[in-house]
């Protein structure tokens, strides 16, 4: 019998699970269990950061809160431990890390509520999770979970980006069928920046390309059989996950050094004013680097109340070229909504929801229209668990982080309970959920504050890296920014080119209104006149395609190695300005170092703990770095760490916002994170975890409550 079995069915010399534990925790759970020999094993247990091994026994799939109950008191009965995977990407590996792996992936019912004029709203409790019965939905919900088949093809359909800014798009992709689109799969490039590279002779009739479209179907590009010219390797593949060859020119390409590019053969050049971008009709794609502008015509500007259209149009990319691009402002009826959604659920999937269930809205002449409502999540691709692990994105410094935004969580406890946490329940749990969350309890629901945003006026200014020129950019764009309204979000990237290539300063602004109002900004920032902007397309945009700006400009690749390094300043002086460019001259390929405006709304909110010290900080900072599984380079990882713990040391303010945390955290930043408020969570974690069954999170501490070494609290990795 199940019920007489103890831990020394536990095979704790082997990968698996004995039989019979195997058949008792398929008995108690209602979703599906992988064992290692089961090949769904290996889909499920992959984490974005290609780098991670995991060691685990079994994946556990929950449907509910009260699979996870059912697993942790299992895992608890025959000292096995756990970690949960709560879907978008991590760099520790800290959800594949335990003996079960839970992936949450299919909890995935959504629903949106207009509160009641009271404030009162329906409790996740009230609310039934998907196959459940006898309870009303508080709004339209979000179909079955999907399939392992299906769930994978919609991450490949969640990583395409392009819908954010089509002239970026064609920026970055070449519009020559020899060139590989850069969300391809290429060969891996053990070649790095700056070290040289010798040119070798290319055949274009050795390329193919093709891609996804969203049945699933693949197009192949054609193909160019006449046309050989000399490339340097480094072109045609890299260490960032894809083809690079259209950012940067070509030996023998324009650059600011003076050597001469060829005129785009028969190409046109359409010119209109403010907007600079590539040509898309024919030509050389690495035109758009000539020292002379190269203008197409403005892209249109998007709608403003689109009436019962919205629910197809909000959630489409073809949106700036709707014949519904109407030209009155809409007015939001209600100042938030709330949106109910299981853990499963990626922040775009949530975004393309919502958008795709506008409010209603009183347009300007007076008439009926509609508003998409979102809520406020990073700016960078991710998962549900950002909602208690801080969160800074496009709305953040208007409405607070995304833990701000959190009104309500359900919770499965290190014992197995379920319990629902909010401001008037289990208020300590609740304090500490929003910022340590992983570490205190298994949110399995979320419901969260979406606000009304008709229309942002956002986009790119994108230059060359040029290390003469760099810092007086970046000074530029900071002096900018000072005093700036909450309405605006502004950051600064760098991003490393290829060997011997140019790099890119990338200048994102998302004003949260309409393009009279933010275009002061936006002359503000253009003004500078020290490089030619190589495009500028900043224009009033839906905000669910903004959602994917810093994706678009990152091109992360799920699979490739990834470290991560993050800080919270003060201030941005020159010296440090100076430095950061210096350092980042000699990045290798595949590195984006980022500076992101702070404060607004940030700071109004004192309730949780992460401590008003990190909150007032100036700039949100952070160093994302991927590269090829088959490039080995230590100045990958080490080059982040000089630039967060020694450059910017000065201006440092405790330690990052706790989404951000990543591999080799020393526990003392990790601390850093809660500053004055770390005594008061280490004394939660005894009362609802005192045995550390959430060890296999951000937490640096053991069960006896001593600090754990960053490389015992991880699981294995490839080497850097």
């Amino acid at each position: 019998m199940a019920s007489s079995t103890d831990a020394s069915h536990v095979l704790t010399d082997s990968p698996d699970l004995s039989s019979v534990l195997l058949e008792e925790l398929t008995r108690i759970v209602a979703g599906n269990v992988y064992p290692r020999t089961n090949p769904n094993f290996i889909e499920y247990s992959k984490m974005f950061n290609g780098n991670v091994k995991t060691a685990a026994k079994v994946v556990v799939c929950p449907r509910h809160a009260q699979d996870i109950s059912q697993t942790i008191i299992f895992c608890n009965k025959y000292s096995l431990s756990l970690s949960v995977k709560a879907g978008g990407y991590g760099t520790a590996g800290w959800a594949v890390g335990g003996d079960i792996i839970v992936d949450l992936s299919k909890i995935v019912d959504t629903d949106i509520e207009i509160p009641q004029s009271t404030g009162a709203f329906t409790s996740i409790r009230d609310m039934p999770s998907i196959g459940s019965k006898g309870k009303n939905r508080a709004g339209p919900s979000m179909q079955e979970p999907a399939s392992g088949k299906r769930r994978r093809e919609d991450d490949v359909r969640l990583r395409v980006y392009d819908s954010a800014s089509q002239a970026v798009a064609s920026f970055l992709q070449s519009p020559s069928s020899n060139f590989p689109s850069p969300y391809e799969d290429q060969p891996p490039s053990n070649s790095r920046r700056r070290l040289g590279v010798e040119d070798i002779t290319f055949d274009s009739r050795q390329i193919s390309t093709s891609s996804s479209n969203s049945s699933g179907s693949q197009s192949s590009g054609s193909q160019n059989s006449g046309n050989r010219f000399p490339v340097a390797a480094s072109h045609l593949s890299n260490p960032f996950g894809g083809n690079l060859s259209p950012l940067f020119p070509r030996p023998g390409g324009s650059t600011s050094t003076g050597v001469t590019t060829p005129s785009p053969p028969g190409g046109s050049i359409q010119k209109a004013p403010d907007v600079q971008a590539p040509s898309t009709a024919g030509g050389d794609p690495f035109g758009y680097l000539n020292d002379g502008p190269i203008r197409p015509p403005l892209a249109p500007s998007i709608y403003h109340s689109l009436g019962p259209a919205a629910t197809t149009i909000f959630g489409s990319s073809t949106l700036l070229d709707s014949p519904q691009n109407l030209l009155t402002h809409a007015t939001p009826i209600h100042p938030f909504a709330l949106v109910t959604f299981g853990a499963g659920m990626r922040q775009k999937e949530i975004d393309q929801f919502t958008a795709a269930q506008p409010l209603e809205a009183i347009s300007f002449s007076g008439g009926a229209g509609v508003v998409p409502y979102h809520v406020p999540f990073a700016a960078h691709p991710a998962g549900s668990a950002i909602m208690v692990l801080g969160g800074f994105g496009f709305l953040g410094r208007l409405h607070g982080l995304s833990v701000d935004n959190l009104i309500e969580a359900e919770v499965v406890l290190a014992d197995g309970r379920i319990v629902y946490a909010s401001e008037s329940e289990h208020s300590d749990l609740w304090w500490a959920l929003r910022g340590a969350g992983p570490a205190f309890g298994v949110v399995t629901r979320y419901k969260a504050k979406a606000f009304p945003v008709p229309v942002v006026f956002a986009g790119n200014l994108i230059y060359r890296f040029h290390r003469a020129t760099a810092p007086s950019l970046i000074k530029h764009f900071r002096d900018c920014i000072k005093g700036a309204p909450r309405e605006l979000y502004a950051n600064v990237l760098l991003t490393a080119g290829p060997a011997g290539q140019d790099s890119l300063v990338v200048i994102q602004m998302c004003y949260v209104g309409p393009k009279e109002k933010g275009q002061e900004y936006l002359s503000a920032i253009s003004s500078w006149n020290g490089e030619t902007c190589l495009l500028n397309e900043v224009d009033e945009k839906s905000f669910l395609h903004q959602q994917d700006s810093v994706a678009q400009v990152l091109r992360g690749k799920a699979g490739n190695k990834w470290f991560i390094r993050s800080a919270l300043i003060n201030s941005l002086p020159d010296e440090i300005i100076h430095k950061t460019v210096i350092q980042f001259s000699d990045t290798p390929v595949g590195c984006t170092w980022l500076f992101e405006l702070a404060g607004g709304a940030i700071a109004d909110f004192e309730d949780g703990c992460i401590p008003k010290a990190q909150r007032e900080a100036s700039f949100t900072i952070a160093a994302l770095h991927q590269w090829d599984m088959s490039f080995n380079d230590p100045k990958c990882v080490h080059s982040a760490e000089e630039w967060i713990a020694e450059t910017l040391a000065p201006v440092t303010v405790g330690g990052p916002f706790p989404s951000f945390l990543g591999r080799l955290e020393p526990p003392g930043r990790i601390i850093g994170c809660y500053g004055t408020n770390w005594s008061r969570l280490v004394e939660i974690k005894q009362k609802y975890d005192p045995q550390n069954v959430f060890k296999n999170s951000l937490w640096p501490m053991n069960a006896a409550g001593e600090i754990i070494d960053s490389e015992e609290h991880e699981p294995n990795h490839t080497p850097y």
